[in-house]
């Protein structure tokens, strides 16, 4: 993805291959704070205009900014991005906690701008729940009734409800905290009561809203492998608001990276860190570790002779750290296999190219064929962000 436009083309392209899995569909979404804000979405004469220049011709703050992107059933999408960029009204605007100015906004294919109170309620009760950064516990009530909150509101009995309450205590690691009151417990702990009483109620989506920024550096970094591990176990679809890059690379599918109230790119971790869409984006990667982000069919090439039928493999989705490791252990040329299928090899040149950040065309290592490390590689499609075959050079 290489700009708001592309990132719309990809919501949409995504939207019609993915069909009935998109959970979550947004389309030319704004948010404007101050007067006469309606005027303000789709007008060309503001709409190159800079925050502090919409503000000072205007009055007006545009928080979102003609935002497209869907969310695909069972992912972790990640919206990224510092102080004051838009994500945490974006996040708010998909539950109405804040209304959109205008745009499309759908959720299992029902429009959320068009539920009366009682949809927006059973919404927000059943099909989406929040984390907040700030836990909002309940100080007079123990950590299970806290957990069983959300299902006291729905109408259930209060021993079916501490029951369910119990077992999501237990999902979170808080065993034997049941009778706790939330000044009894640490952040940590705390958050994860936060994060027990919105699975309690069983929604289809959780929204987490930098939910562990207070938190100390080893805690949220426990909190981000129980969310990690959560996943894993029950596949539920995730929206992650942080301005973490390294928060948003560990747990997101895919990112989107916002500025300004506009996504500036979206894309899976790889993407965003392999191919940044401008300068902005790249200063953000910098720092990042490539070897841990970019994948083995990242520093893939062609086998040349015999490589393609023996010797070690690894997955093509392995990290380029894990495949380094492998080619260190071989002392040669690994094979990347997907299903028995020998997709193209490895070896320390390409690795290190990835690693160093210097391109897939980079000429590092040549085989018998005169063939370059890496010059396979397949390269995420500018418009749509998807990933090609690999073409033989």
């Amino acid at each position: 993805m290489s700009s708001t436009h592309a990132g719309t083309a990809e919501a949409t392209g995504t939207a019609q291959s993915a069909g009935d899995d998109v959970v979550f569909s947004v389309r030319n979404l704004w948010k404007v704070f101050g007067p006469k804000a309606e005027k303000i979405p789709g007008n060309a004469e503001y709409a190159d205009l800079s925050v502090e220049e919409l503000r000072a011709r205007t009055g007006c703050t545009a928080a979102v900014r003609d935002v497209s992107f869907d969310v695909r059933k069972g992912e972790v999408f990640v919206v990224m991005g510092l102080s004051g960029s838009g994500k945490s009204t974006l996040v708010r605007c998909l539950t109405r906690l804040i209304e959109p100015t205008s745009g499309s906004l759908a959720i299992d294919g029902e429009d959320v701008l068009a539920m009366d109170k009682g949809r927006l309620r059973e919404l927000r009760r059943h099909r989406a729940a929040m984390v907040f950064q700030h836990f909002g516990l309940l100080p007079h009530r123990t950590v299970l009734d806290n957990v069983a909150y959300g299902l006291e509101i729905q109408g259930m009995g209060k021993s079916e409800r501490r029951a369910k309450a119990a077992e999501v205590v237990a999902k979170v690691g808080l065993q034997g905290l049941e009778n706790r009151r939330p000044g009894q417990l640490s952040g940590g702990q705390q958050q994860r009561v936060g994060l027990a009483r919105a699975l309690a109620v069983d929604p289809e989506v959780l929204l987490f809203d930098e939910p562990f920024s207070a938190l100390d550096p080893l805690i949220r970094r426990d909190m981000q492998e129980e969310v990690c591990r959560l996943h894993d176990e029950e596949g539920r679809t995730m929206v992650f608001i942080t301005h973490d890059l390294s928060e948003a690379l560990r747990i997101g599918d895919r990112i989107a990276l916002m500025r300004d109230g506009r996504v500036v790119q979206m894309g899976t971790p790889e993407e965003i860190v392999g191919s940044p869409a401008d300068d902005y984006v790249r200063d953000f990667v910098r720092d990042v570790p490539r070897e841990q982000v970019m994948t083995a069919r990242t520093a893939m090439r062609p086998p040349v002779g015999d490589e393609a039928e023996q010797g070690a493999s690894v997955a093509p989705g392995v990290t380029v750290s894990e495949a380094i490791e492998a080619v260190v252990r071989t002392g040669g040329v690994v094979r990347v296999v997907d299903n028995g299928r020998c997709l193209g090899v490895v070896d320390h040149q390409g690795l290190l190219a990835v690693v160093a950040g210097l391109g897939a065309d980079f000429p590092a290592a040549t085989g018998a064929t005169g063939t370059s490390a890496g010059a396979g590689v397949p390269r995420p499609d500018a418009a749509t962000g998807t990933t090609g075959e690999v073409i033989p050079a």
